[in-house]
Order: C-alpha cells, then sequence, then structure tokens
C-alpha cells in the first residue's frame, strides 16, 4: 500500500469511528470514501455498532455496501439521514467543496443536504485557497440539452468540454443516465450565486459546487512514515 493510499484508509477509518448505533448512514463514493465503507462493515461485523443501514450515493456505493455486509435502505423508508460520509475534490476555507470528480454529484449532493453531520474526507492536496483551482467543475445534463448548456456557460465566463469515458468509448454517463460537462471558470469568486446560476440553466440536473453543506473536514496527510489527521 502507497503512503496516498495509507492515508485514505486512516481517513476513511476515522470517519467511519463516528457511526454510531442505530443510525442511518449516507455512503459517499469515491477512493477514500471506500475506506470508510469498509470500516463500516467491519465494525458492523465485529459487534462495535448494531442496526445501522446505509443510503447510497452511487452504484459504486451500492456494490461496496454489500460486499462488506451493510444493509441499505432508500429515501423512500426513512425519515433522516444522521450521518453522510463523501470525498470531496477541492475544499476551500469556508468549507465549500467542488465535487463530481466520479460524476456521482446530483446524488451526493441529495444525500449530503439531507445528512444531520456531513462528514468530508480527503488528502491536505484537496485544500485550495478558492474553489476551481486545481479541479473543474462538473455540471451534470440532460442529453439533449448539451450544446445550449455549454454555450449558456460559455456565455457565463466558462469553458465547458464534454466529459469523455476512459475505457469506453463515447462520453461518460451517469447513473441517472446524463452527461457530465467540465467545466473551468478563471475565478470562481461567490460559489453560492454561481451554483444558484448553473442550476438555473435549463437542461441542468446538478452542479459540483457544495456551498454551505460540509459540517466537518477530516483531512489527512502523510509525515514521514506516519499519517496525521487534521479536522477544519
Amino acid at each position: 500500500m502507497t503512503p496516498q493510499d495509507l492515508m485514505k484508509q486512516e481517513v476513511g477509518k476515522a470517519a467511519a469511528a463516528r457511526v454510531q448505533s442505530n443510525s442511518i448512514v449516507g455512503l459517499g463514493t469515491g477512493s477514500t470514501t471506500a475506506f470508510a465503507i469498509e470500516y463500516i462493515g467491519k465494525r458492523l461485523a465485529a459487534g462495535e455498532i448494531t442496526n445501522v443501514k446505509g443510503i447510497p450515493t452511487s452504484f459504486q456505493a451500492t456494490v461496496l455496501a454489500r460486499q462488506y455486509g451493510i444493509p441499505l435502505t432508500t429515501l423512500d423508508e426513512v425519515d433522516r439521514i444522521d450521518i453522510a460520509i463523501d470525498g470531496a475534490d477541492e475544499v476551500d476555507p469556508n468549507k465549500n467543496l467542488i465535487k463530481g470528480g466520479g460524476a456521482a454529484h446530483t446524488q451526493e449532493k441529495v444525500i449530503d443536504a439531507l445528512a444531520a453531520q456531513f462528514i468530508v474526507v480527503v488528502d491536505n492536496t484537496k485544500l485550495v485557497d478558492k474553489l476551481g483551482s486545481t479541479f473543474l467543475l462538473p455540471v451534470e445534463v440532460i442529453p439533449m440539452a448539451v450544446t445550449p448548456v455549454m454555450k449558456a456557460i460559455e456565455k457565463l465566463g466558462g469553458k465547458p468540454q464534454l466529459r469523455m469515458g476512459i475505457k469506453k468509448a463515447g462520453p461518460v454517463v451517469t447513473d441517472q443516465g446524463n452527461l457530465v460537462i467540465d467545466v473551468k471558470f478563471d475565478s470562481i469568486d461567490n460559489p453560492a450565486e454561481l451554483e444558484k446560476t448553473l442550476n438555473n440553466i435549463p437542461g441542468v440536473l446538478e452542479n459540483g459546487l457544495f456551498v454551505g453543506v460540509a459540517d466537518l473536514i477530516l483531512v489527512g496527510e502523510v509525515k514521514g512514515d506516519q499519517v496525521i489527521i487534521k479536522e477544519m
């Protein structure tokens, strides 16, 4: 296991340790959150916690939850989400996020926003002074609207590009059957305003700006042969 993988494992483990018995847990998407799902399953198997049910944010989270023995439920069957654990592609000093590297940000935003506590698990390379500094902003769009949405985004000053698949011919298709446009903005000065503006473009389902949603950020950092976990 590389130092980076070890760090992701420890951050995921730290988040999983905060899950309590008799709780509904939002299960995020991505490599760091995968470790959290694994350790929630191990805690259940060991009897450390009981009566925990998960609500997945993607097919990936669903597969992992089943693999590690976490019972699943849906938003139709519960009246609350106690805690959600998810990763992020960027985190600014105000705990605002860009998410969507795994093209699961629409379901993630639904689950994470409903949770009483939303914990974000990242490594220190994801911390930025301003959103959009290192990562393109994902926008999920229904297929018929891709061209007009890209034109509208260009009028906002963005540089859009359709996300193409890896080991797949053609574009990335989300769990909802939509496409993803990745957008470069020279500067995202007002994330809250941009989040609303993008979502008001006809054909846009959701974008990857998560403003005012995160409660706690667990940040992992490798120092020498040790993993340090900080809170913000």
